[in-house]
């Protein structure tokens, strides 16, 4: 099954992996619905599409709000008339040691990692049950897989969705409604997310790490290949999981 003529809304859109995602889509045929909260981003990003020959447009969302996500999926409809995919990439890493007790920040992790993921799933899961196919693809971490010092909560969101999307997809597979599931696991690769933590020994040891080994902004376009290998799979075969490190990162 192609990627050509796919109706893809994404999340976390405005910069990084989203944004590269997006226009690597649309290059190749999608048509893509692009949601985020910093609306000047979008708007370049979406006009950047268009001038390249692409499909797309946005609205500004907040994963946390789960009437933001409805609303981004009735646009996805209101625009290209159907609703083929949704990427739940939008996430935030304040990490910290657990005795910090930067309580506000776990709280925003448990909102925008996990609650926003819900919030898609649960804005698009009746169209997808109803037609019968569709695709769910979420940004884990490697932290989703592995446990590191100082990362307990962002790690805990991650542990989370894993298990939520293999749940999804196992469900899917008993109730014949053909969902499709995919989960990627990225490792040290040069975001925003580092800009989100307020721990200095913390922020100390992440800057380290992704400097020496943290892939390059060139290489974020790898994991929207990834994202499209997935899409682009005979509707039949799911592909679900994906996990994506630097050469350099032990």
């Amino acid at each position: 099954m192609s990627v050509e003529n796919k109706v893809v809304v994404i999340t976390g859109a405005s910069s990084g992996i989203g944004e590269a995602t997006a226009k690597l889509l649309a290059k190749n045929g999608a048509k893509v619905v692009l949601g985020a909260r910093r609306e000047n981003r979008l708007q370049e990003i979406s006009q950047d599409i268009k001038d390249a020959g692409g499909q797309a447009t946005y609205r500004v969302t907040d994963v946390t709000n789960p009437d933001d996500l409805k609303a981004l999926v009735t646009l996805a409809k209101k625009e290209y008339g159907a609703i083929d995919v949704i990427y739940n990439n939008a996430g935030i890493m304040p990490t910290s040691p657990i005795s910090a007790l930067k309580t506000d920040e776990w709280n925003m992790m448990i909102d925008v990692n996990l609650k926003g993921v819900l919030n898609g799933v649960a804005a698009v899961m009746p169209d997808f049950t109803t037609q019968k196919h569709g695709q769910i693809i979420t940004t884990s971490s490697v932290a989703g897989i592995k446990s590191f010092i100082g990362s307990g909560v962002y790690g805990a969101t991650k542990f989370a969705v894993r298990n939520l999307m293999e749940v999804i997809r196992m469900e899917s597979a008993k109730e014949q409604t053909n969902i499709r599931t995919a989960t990627i696991y990225p490792a040290a690769i040069n975001t925003e997310l580092l800009q989100h933590i307020t721990d200095e020994n913390s922020k100390e040891g992440m800057d380290k790490l992704y400097k020496s080994v943290g892939i390059t902004p060139d290489a974020i376009d790898a994991i929207a290949r990834v994202v499209n290998f997935a899409i682009d799979q005979p509707e039949d075969v799911n592909v679900n999981e994906f996990t994506v490190y630097p050469t350099k990162q032990g």
